[in-house]
């Protein structure tokens, strides 16, 4: 749909005629991506801002939403969103699907802001009430998004982030890990967040994790977005650890430029909207294991541009993004 942005080997990415001014950077050379990047993004996201849903559907037109799990992460950030698009799943029968699917993404994302990022034990009983009352409404929403439109993946992987924070269990979970994967064997964001899943933390087992990602890099064509999930699987073992080196190693290095050269650096990779966050997953997953060669390129590559995931597993994600930029 978008076109490949990349040349043939030897050559560099051709320039992307729907790509936003990098907009000033701060003193350290970095800035923070906003709506992925593409003037597209960015209209639809003023549409959303605006409670226009006739703008909204207008501005949807180059995308696939049921297929589009950063597009449609965009709109679920949106602070207010939830104040109107009850009124587009009511009124405008066709597009029904549509705004279901955008109601209960949002439900999910403003869910997590009741509950905060707090351990579960600092979670007030208010704010528990508040997080499953929005994630119950979620769960109606996305699944008759889900029998509208049975084709798409989106509510899927939605379905999985609501199913973890409702506790639904490994087999609820397990069904909807499967609904999603039958319709993108390869899908990345459902892959991503079934790696949390896996975490100790989420009920997961030591390891399982970090097989789960080696078995889909395995499956992947060359240039294919799925070997984030290398990266990501390492950062989450970095979450688990006690110890803030536990990525340093050689193996664990080769590991992850094994991974970056035969995804996001290969000269087949296809740049998409927002492929500044996977490539930000490389920089903070290369960064962590001390790897100096690769994390270069991934860096040159972003060229300042920064996304608050992964980095907001720190505490200050830009300040981070500085530091490590910085070193290379």
């Amino acid at each position: 749909m978008f076109g490949k942005l990349f040349g043939r080997s030897g050559e560099g990415p051709a320039a992307d005629p729907y790509a936003l001014p990098v907009p000033r950077r701060r003193k350290n050379g970095m800035y923070t991506l906003r709506a992925l990047g593409d003037q597209r993004v960015l209209a639809l996201v003023e549409a959303a801002d605006a409670g226009d849903w006739e703008a909204v559907k207008a501005a949807l037109a180059p995308f696939d939403l049921g297929r589009d799990h950063q597009v449609l992460g965009e709109l679920a950030d949106l602070d207010g969103l939830q104040d109107w698009i009850g009124r587009a799943v009511e009124e405008d029968e066709e597009h029904r699907a549509t705004a279901l699917l955008i109601s209960g993404t949002r439900y999910i994302s403003w869910g997590w802001e009741a509950r905060t990022a707090e351990r579960a034990a600092n979670v007030t009983q208010e704010q528990w009430r508040v997080f499953h009352e929005r994630l119950r409404i979620a769960e109606e929403q996305l699944l008759e998004a889900a029998e509208l439109r049975p084709e798409w993946v989106t509510p899927w992987r939605q379905l999985l982030t609501s199913g973890r924070g409702m506790s639904l269990g490994s087999a609820v979970n397990g069904t909807r890990l499967d609904a999603a994967l039958r319709r993108e064997p390869l899908d990345q964001e459902t892959h991503v967040e079934w790696l949390s899943q896996l975490q100790p933390r989420w009920g997961g087992e030591p390891g399982q994790a970090l097989a789960f990602a080696r078995d889909a890099f395995a499956r992947a064509p060359q240039g294919h977005r799925i070997g984030c999930v290398i990266a990501m699987a390492h950062i989450e073992e970095w979450v688990e650890s006690e110890r803030a080196d536990c990525l340093v190693t050689p193996e664990i290095q080769a590991e992850l430029r094994n991974a970056a050269d035969h995804s996001i650096l290969h000269p087949s990779h296809v740049r998409r909207p927002g492929w500044q966050q996977d490539f930000n997953m490389f920089a903070m997953a290369l960064s962590l294991a001390g790897e100096r060669h690769t994390v270069r390129r991934v860096f040159q590559a972003l060229d300042g541009a920064c996304t608050r995931w992964p980095w907001a597993y720190f505490a200050d994600p830009e300040k981070q993004f500085a530091r490590h930029h910085r070193r290379v």
